[in-house]
Order: C-alpha cells, then sequence, then structure tokens
C-alpha cells in the first residue's frame, strides 16, 4: 500500500500500459531521423505542429465516441493508428508523406491519452481514492518513464547493429500490440456508460471545449495552473529533442569510444543519456508527491519548477554556443525531469478546481492548450535554428517564456490549499 491505495492488479496493469505506450523506439532518434533524410528544423517543426494540431481537434470528439464505442474499444483503435505511422515512417522519404504519417500518429494519441487519464480517474473514484491522485498518477507515470529509459537503450542497440532508423519504426509495432492485448483485458467497467453517437453529440463537444476554456478564464483559480501546465508541457514538446544533434555533436568531439564511427558512437552515447535520463525522470514523477510537499501550497512548486525548467533552457543554449556541449545535456535531464515532477501536481491542482461534471471538458481544455502551445512553439524553434543555431533558438525561446511565465503562475488564496493528499 502506498498513500492509502492498493497496488492490486489494476494497479498493475494501468502501470504496464505506461511502460508499452512509452517503448517507443524511435523518439531517442526521431529528430536525426528526419535531419537524416534532408529535412530542415522549420520543417521538422511544422511536422510537430501538423502533430498537435490533429490530435488538439480530433481528442475533442474522443470522449464522445469513446462513449458510443466504448473506452477500451477506442483505445485499441489508437494503436492501430500508431501502427499505421510506423509503417508510414519507415517507408516515408519526403516532407508531405512524412506530414501523412505524422497525422496517422496524433490520431493515434487523440483516441489515447484523454480517455485513458479519465479511465484512471475514474477507477479512482470508483475505489474511493479520489484524494489520491498526485501520488497514483506519479506511480503509473514512473513505470512510463521507465518504459522510455528502456525503449532508449533497445533503440540504441538496434541503430548500432543495424546502422539504419527506419528498423526502430517497424520494431515499435511490437510493444503497441501487447498493449492493445493489455487494454481489452481492463474492467468492462471502465467501457463507461454506452451512448449513441450523433452529430448533435458531436457539435455539443466542440461547444464544451470553448465552454470550459471560458469557464477557466473566468475562474483565476483555475486559469493559472492550467497555463502553467500547458504552457511548459508545450515547450517541453517542442525542446526536448534537441537534445539529440547536440549529443551527436558530443559523440563525434569525444575521444571515448574512439574505435566505433560516428554514427556508432552517437548510438551509444544517446542510448546511454536517455537511459539515465529517463531513470531519474522515472525517479522524479514518483516523488511529485514529495517534492509538492516541501512548499507550503502546490501554487509555489509550481512556480519554482517552471522558472527551473525554463532557466534550464537558458542555460543550455549558452552551453551550446560555448561548444559545452556536456551542460548542454545536463539541461535537457532537468528539462525533463521538471515535467514530470509539474504534471501530477498540476493535473491535480486543475481537478481540485474542477467540479466532477466538469472534470472531461476542462481536461480536454488543458490537452488542447498545450497542444496549442506546442504547435505555437515548434516552428519557432526551428525557424531560429535554421537561420541562426539550435543554441540561439532555445536560448531565445526559453528567455521569452521566462517573462510570459511570470504572467501566469499559479496562485492560491491565502491559507487555503487545494487537496491533493
Amino acid at each position: 500500500m502506498s498513500g492509502g491505495f492498493k497496488k492490486n492488479l489494476q494497479y498493475y496493469k494501468f502501470c504496464l500500459y505506461g511502460f508499452f505506450k512509452n517503448l517507443r523506439f524511435f523518439e531517442a532518434f526521431l529528430l536525426l531521423f528526419f535531419l537524416d533524410k534532408g529535412l530542415t528544423y522549420l520543417e521538422i517543426g511544422l511536422l510537430y505542429t501538423i502533430r498537435e494540431v490533429v490530435k488538439a481537434v480530433m481528442e475533442i470528439p474522443s470522449g464522445i465516441i469513446a462513449d458510443a464505442f466504448g473506452r477500451r474499444k477506442v483505445l485499441i483503435s489508437s494503436f492501430f493508428f500508431y501502427i499505421i505511422s510506423f509503417l508510414g515512417f519507415s517507408f516515408s522519404g519526403n516532407f508531405i508523406l512524412f506530414a501523412f504519417s505524422m497525422s496517422f500518429f496524433s490520431l493515434g494519441d487523440a483516441f489515447r491519452t484523454g480517455v485513458h487519464k479519465a479511465m484512471i480517474f475514474n477507477y479512482l473514484k470508483v475505489n474511493n481514492w479520489a484524494d489520491q491522485k498526485v501520488d497514483y498518477y506519479g506511480h503509473t507515470r514512473s513505470w512510463s518513464q521507465a518504459g522510455s529509459a528502456i525503449s532508449a537503450a533497445i533503440a540504441a542497440l538496434i541503430v548500432f547493429i543495424t546502422g539504419a532508423y527506419n528498423t526502430i519504426f517497424l520494431l515499435a509495432i511490437i510493444p503497441y500490440l501487447i498493449d492493445a492485448v493489455l487494454i481489452w483485458s481492463y474492467p468492462k467497467f471502465l467501457d463507461g456508460e454506452k451512448t449513441k453517437l450523433d452529430k448533435s453529440k458531436l457539435i455539443m463537444a466542440f461547444k464544451e471545449v470553448f465552454s470550459g476554456l471560458k469557464l477557466s478564464m473566468k475562474k483565476p483559480a483555475l486559469l493559472k495552473p492550467l497555463i502553467s501546465l500547458s504552457l511548459y508541457t508545450g515547450y517541453y514538446k517542442s525542446v526536448k529533442d534537441y537534445v539529440q544533434p547536440i549529443i551527436k555533436t558530443l559523440a563525434i568531439s569525444t575521444p571515448f569510444f574512439a574505435y566505433l564511427n560516428n554514427e556508432k558512437k552517437t548510438a551509444v552515447i544517446i542510448g546511454i543519456f536517455y537511459f539515465i535520463a529517463y531513470i531519474l525522470t522515472s525517479i522524479a514523477s514518483k516523488n511529485a508527491y514529495g517534492f509538492n510537499k516541501l512548499f507550503s501550497n502546490p501554487s509555489k512548486a509550481m512556480k519554482i519548477s517552471i522558472l527551473i525548467g525554463f532557466m534550464s533552457g537558458v542555460i543550455i543554449g549558452l552551453a551550446f554556443i560555448e561548444q559545452y556541449y556536456l551542460a548542454s545535456v545536463i539541461g535537457f535531464v532537468i528539462i525533463l525531469m521538471v515535467e514530470n515532477i509539474r504534471k501530477p501536481i498540476g493535473i491535480s491542482m486543475v481537478a481540485d478546481n474542477t467540479k466532477d461534471k466538469a472534470m472531461a471538458t476542462i481536461l480536454s481544455v488543458e490537452s488542447q492548450t498545450k497542444s496549442l502551445f506546442a504547435a505555437v512553439i515548434a516552428p519557432v524553434l526551428g525557424f531560429i535554428a535554421d537561420f541562426y543555431s539550435p543554441g540561439i533558438s532555445i536560448l531565445t525561446v526559453s528567455g521569452l517564456l521566462i517573462i510570459i511565465s511570470i504572467f501566469v503562475r499559479p496562485k492560491n488564496k491565502k491559507n487555503t490549499q487545494p487537496q491533493i493528499n
């Protein structure tokens, strides 16, 4: 038992879901893969924008579709969208084909993320563990990060042996098929009450998101943590892959593994980096509850952590410009850790400021908002990186976001604290 909830069979199913879901072997080499295919940083940024926009739009009706067909079926279908995208990436060779593949990947994300999160919260509510959201969600995310660590190590081994990036997309199909079977074994009550799918409900879903956004804007206690959480996640999603070309530069210049060619040296060092980084982020996610308790209220934890994250970006940019590549790499580890500490705390703050009947709508707004931020930040990073350098790009964007974050810091009223025991 941990923090009041039981580590029963379903707990481990939720954890294993996150573990297999994060066996995305391609992620550790994604930006290098696109650069190897001849894409510019701006084109890569635009692919990330396509990913976020398609996801944001399709995620809105995903709850309605899940209610009509059952959450488990919708989640399983999401993994088949992923598999189509993996095949597309593996055999594509230009921006247009990559854009189509990215769209299918986004469909998978859209029909997976919000639906599974709702299933976890529903399960906690049924078992009277709703007050354990931070701890429980942090535990499941720690398994996800452990999956990412193992994924990076396996991906590095694959690239080391084959010398090709395409293979990692094909092998990523295997854990996603396993996850589809795992989801089918979830209790049937997590499907939720099925309803008839009709046009009016789909239209209403979009209206509810806008009304949820309107509601958020009228309630500062909800709006500020919502934007703070989404802004950093959007930044994290846009900037995290830039560590890959920096590691490649570091690998070429390092005297270690001198007996290997540059491609194999890069694969080894990327594998080591991601394995260590994801182990650390797994620990960070599992201890989000403890980090939160260091402060008098969650808003202070959010304020401090977002500044740490953006300041790390500034340090990364400066270190890259001065060719201190190891310092840049360490900065990326901090950015990854901050995201995994903030997310359980931020999600809980949003949930605690929302009535149960509006929970799904507000969580959807949170997802759309972070996608919007990522869709804007990614091409800006790419544009500046093409004209100057990745270092100047990260430095500029991180510096601007420090200024913006000052105006979106979540606040708690004096002597008040959301209930996130």
